[in-house]
């Protein structure tokens, strides 16, 4: 993804439950609101922490991510039938024109974040798909996270999504993270 890659070295990390006091699955689905004719894409999906999480509740889920090695580790782990990893940058999804319902991001906004990846993003959801992204602030302390010179507050996370053609519909901001919704 665009500026840095997370660490396969720390990827056991990345299966940790601790993670869940940033973003739980109840949140997540509630943002996403998927059904069971959804297609979504977990952008940045690592091991499959929440690829498996959302899953059971739709009807197809490309869990993206730049990293092969990623994949290979969540695989090891079993990778749900409703979950095809795809080995992509953001800025250049295997996707066709409006095939994506949804997609979501936890914790990796920061990693792909650029007008091309976004102008991407934008060709590959139809009209009406929800994009939900929770990452790490640029407000926050900078203990849990990437250093806080490699974060962005939920305001520039809205911007850039409004600059590639989505509507914010709910930002929620906390001590660590924020969480937007935006719909294409």
């Amino acid at each position: 993804m665009g500026f840095h890659t997370y660490p396969i070295e720390r990827a056991a990390a990345l299966d940790d439950p601790s993670r869940y006091r940033f973003c739980s699955r109840e949140e997540l689905l509630e943002l996403l609101d998927p059904d069971s004719a959804t297609v979504v894409a977990d952008l940045g999906s690592g091991t499959g922490f929440y690829a498996a999480d959302v899953a059971p509740f739709v009807d197809r889920l490309y869990a993206v991510d730049v990293q092969r090695e990623m994949h290979e580790l969540h695989r090891e782990k079993g990778v749900p039938a409703a979950v095809e990893p795809v080995t992509a940058d953001v800025a250049a999804l295997p996707f066709a024109d409006a095939e994506l319902d949804g997609a979501f991001s936890v914790m990796t906004h920061h990693e792909y974040a650029d007008d091309a990846a976004f102008a991407e993003l934008a060709r590959v959801c139809r009209p009406g798909a929800r994009v939900v992204t929770v990452d790490w602030s640029a407000d926050g302390s900078g203990t849990d996270g990437p250093p806080l010179d490699e974060r962005f507050d939920a305001a520039t996370a809205v911007e850039q999504l409004e600059r590639a053609g989505f509507t914010t519909e709910i930002v929620r901001e906390r001590p660590e993270t924020f969480a937007v919704v935006a719909r294409r």
